[in-house]
């Protein structure tokens, strides 16, 4: 018959390979988290990036189109070693990268990336290289509406949509910065739990999984606890949000907020790279922004503040608070920083991926911090605090589960038995 179909003109050993093949493709298919969105708006999230070869921090930068400094600090990396930002990183570090994620065509996604095509690069090459599995080969192709992916002129300049996820910025109610993490040969989900100080159950909800099977080459979003903070709309730096042990620059290098260790109250100070910089100075007050004063009465502890309220058209805004706590701050404790790597140390090869706090480096004090002359404030509200509730976003995980793998087996090899 003229309109038969094509696999009914198969013989019963190709259809039964066809079918055996077909499935392959499905099974070994990665999985990402998907996150549905219906407006323009967008939010802080972060990347773990496998360096694919030696790198200066700067190169790692130019990949993503973001600040070196804010990778340095992202990574809890010291930003006060000479020529840090030509540091060169080890190939295989694992590190954080920052990136803005955004509302396009209904999900979220960063499309801020671009990437100019080399002599040897392949769009396979680029995505599962140089991007160390964040985005796959047919995404860059269908980004570009590349016909023919065997061509690619040097030179050419690549759109590269990489995963990210917002939900609101809070998990379980709370602050939380959403990492996009590539599960490697070696992971499991109990580990990559574990390794990021969250749970399986919240890992599972997150990303909408069934069961805790992962694989190399899923993309998992993992909540980080973090330090929210409540700038005005107007302000460059509005939604600003911390991972929890970790460092942020903002207002053009001139403020440095940090959160972390003990508590998820985001703390704003001066920063050593401030060179050329608006006052940070609170009003009818001699406070800088991150000093407080305290005085003990028989009530309590009067506490004034002198505190970060975001960057606006080039200024600082600073807000001078005061409040009466039972007891007087102690010392304001800072994240431990590391030197910047030179070499990767893996704790097990079966845990995941490891940040750069765990490289074998150990911990520095904060020499590239500014200490406030007259102490700092721990035991107030954070600059900016909880949202207060949970994402409302659902997460989907693409492409099929493990239930529409089994209907296609069955149904492929029904069809197969009412050949024979």
């Amino acid at each position: 018959m003229a309109n038969q179909s094509p696999i009914l003109n198969l013989s019963k050993t190709q259809f039964f390979v066809f079918c055996v093949s077909l499935a392959n493709v499905v099974l070994v298919s990665s999985k990402s988290t998907i996150e549905p969105c219906s407006n323009s708006d967008s939010c802080n999230a972060m990347l773990g990036y496998t360096v694919y070869t030696e790198l200066k921090v700067s190169e790692v930068a130019s990949l993503f189109q973001v600040d070196p400094i804010a990778i340095l600090t992202a990574n809890a990396i010291d930003i006060s070693y000479p020529d840090v930002e030509n540091h060169i990183l080890p190939s295989q570090l694992f590190l954080k990268v920052p990136i803005t994620c955004s509302c396009v065509d209904g999900i979220r996604k960063s499309v801020s990336t671009h990437y100019k095509t080399r002599p040897s690069d392949t769009l396979s090459s680029i995505a599962d290289s140089v991007y160390s599995g964040l985005v796959s080969a047919d995404q860059i192709r269908e980004a570009n509406s590349i016909s023919d992916p065997s061509v690619l002129d040097v030179g050419q300049n690549l759109v590269v949509p990489l995963p990210c996820t917002c939900f609101n910025g809070t998990d379980n109610s709370l602050p939380a910065i959403y990492l996009s993490y590539v599960v490697k040969p070696v992971d499991s989900l109990t580990a990559i739990a574990a390794k990021y100080s969250t749970t399986i159950t919240d890992l599972m909800n997150v990303n909408a999984m069934g069961s805790t099977s992962i694989k190399a080459g899923d993309i998992l979003a993992v909540p980080l606890p973090a330090c929210a903070s409540n700038f005005p709309k107007g302000a460059s730096d509005f939604g600003l949000i911390v991972p929890n042990g970790s460092y942020a620059i903002s207002a053009s290098h001139c403020v440095q907020c940090s959160c972390g260790p003990g508590s998820l109250n985001l703390y704003c100070m001066p920063a050593s790279l401030a060179v050329s910089c608006s006052s940070m100075q609170c009003k009818n007050s001699n406070l800088m922004v991150g000093n407080y004063t305290t005085q003990q009465t028989s009530a309590g502890c009067n506490v004034s503040s002198c505190k970060y309220g975001g960057f606006v058209n080039g200024t600082i805004i600073t807000t001078l608070s005061t409040s009466l706590q039972p007891r007087c701050p102690g010392p304001q404790k800072f994240p431990p920083l590391i030197a910047p790597p030179s070499s990767v140390i893996r704790d097990s090869i079966f845990a995941p991926s490891p940040s750069p706090q765990s490289e074998g480096v150990g911990a520095l004090t904060p020499r590239s911090s500014l200490v406030p002359a007259t102490g700092s404030l721990p035991g107030l509200a954070p600059i900016g605090g909880p949202m207060g509730r949970s994402s409302d976003a659902c997460s989907l995980v693409n492409p099929s589960t493990t239930s529409g793998i089994a209907a296609f087996l069955f149904f492929s090899f029904k069809l197969l038995f009412a050949i024979l």
